[in-house]
């Protein structure tokens, strides 16, 4: 530990860069977006210790408050991008959306079965109406497990 301490007192600089290059590091290997702001926080105070000196306690509070404060400021000016419903292409249900078909059969009471994409799927009818077997229909969203479908 006198070593840390012996190269703090000589170096303080290199102590704070190697801080913002292991907290950089670990951004880029788990790519959270929250340590970037710790690693430029450490980056700064390294740059404030190459043209002057300062207690280790000034310098430990100056980097508390820079983390707080970039870490702020990038939430409100750099949210994080909200996934768009039908962006998972994984999403088998909300790909069709927008998709045409055909009804398998009569859908009684709003309910039936369409048959879209090569698959048959559990459906509702939005609108009045009847919609016979065989009519074509357009996906216009997702209830549940559901596909609310219109007719064509």
């Amino acid at each position: 530990m006198s070593l840390i301490r012996d190269l703090h007192l000589t170096h303080p600089a290199w102590i704070w860069a190697g801080l913002a290059a292991a907290l950089l590091a670990a951004e880029i290997s788990t790519g959270s977006g929250w340590l970037l702001w710790a690693a430029a926080s450490a980056a700064v105070v390294a740059l404030i210790l190459v043209f002057g000196q300062m207690p280790v306690a000034v310098a430990v509070m100056l980097f508390a408050v820079l983390v707080i404060a970039s870490t702020l400021t990038a939430r409100r000016y750099f949210p994080r991008r909200q996934r768009q419903a039908g962006e998972d292409i994984n999403d088998n249900i909300a790909r069709v959306v927008g998709h045409e078909g055909r009804a398998v059969g009569p859908f009684q009471g709003g309910l039936g079965r369409v048959f879209i994409d090569g698959k048959e799927w559990a459906a509702e009818l939005e609108g009045d109406g009847p919609l016979e077997a065989g009519a074509k229909v357009r996906v216009a969203g997702v209830s549940g497990a559901r596909l609310r479908v219109r007719s064509v």
